[in-house]
């Protein structure tokens, strides 16, 4: 059976640190599932660029049925993925299964922080935005991408790639994870 993500996209996401995880998990063979926060599929990023997505939040499985949840960044994308009840219950839910929990730019912060996923865990997210993480800023990292665990946090959309390879090397490999690099001239 393969591999299902979860892509959260509330208004105000970071189009490169949404479409790229979409793109080359895609590659990989992974499904990738985009979920809108709000009630229309449609959601508008950061810098105008509209997605329709797959389903609304409201109409999503539990965490069980998903191998792991993409939080990208952006404002007030990530203050969005904050104010979603539905987005915080499948964040409970995956972390009680330890599905993959992947983070990008002011998410880790904003996001994993008050919702506990980054208690006792090493984590990165936009410079600056680890001041808003309460007591888990003790535990923040200035790496581009930092991996603990189930959970993936990276910096910002020029991390979104390295990032991106990071979850399907989780999810499938590392060879997998170098088949994506050298089709898409990262490697």
């Amino acid at each position: 059976m393969g591999h299902r993500i979860c892509l959260l996209l509330a208004d105000g996401f970071e189009e490169v640190e949404a479409l790229t995880p979409a793109d080359y998990l895609a590659r990989a063979g992974v499904d990738v599932v985009t979920v809108s926060t709000g009630r229309e599929r449609v959601v508008k990023g950061s810098h105008g660029i509209r997605v329709s997505a797959d389903m609304t939040a409201a109409s999503a499985p539990a965490a069980p049925d998903w191998d792991g949840l993409i939080l990208p960044g952006g404002m007030p994308g990530a203050a969005n993925l904050a104010a979603c009840a539905e987005v915080l219950a499948l964040l409970r839910r995956a972390a009680e299964v330890s599905a993959l929990i992947c983070a990008i730019c002011a998410a880790p912060a904003l996001v994993l922080a008050p919702a506990g996923i980054l208690d006792d865990r090493a984590w990165t997210c936009y410079p600056g935005m680890e001041k808003n993480a309460g007591g888990a800023a003790k535990n923040w990292r200035a790496e581009r991408v930092v991996v603990d665990g189930n959970v993936i946090t990276s910096r910002a959309a020029g991390t979104a790639g390295e990032w991106s390879l990071k979850i399907i090397g989780k999810l499938l490999g590392e060879e997998a994870a170098a088949g994506v690099a050298r089709a898409v001239l990262l490697a």
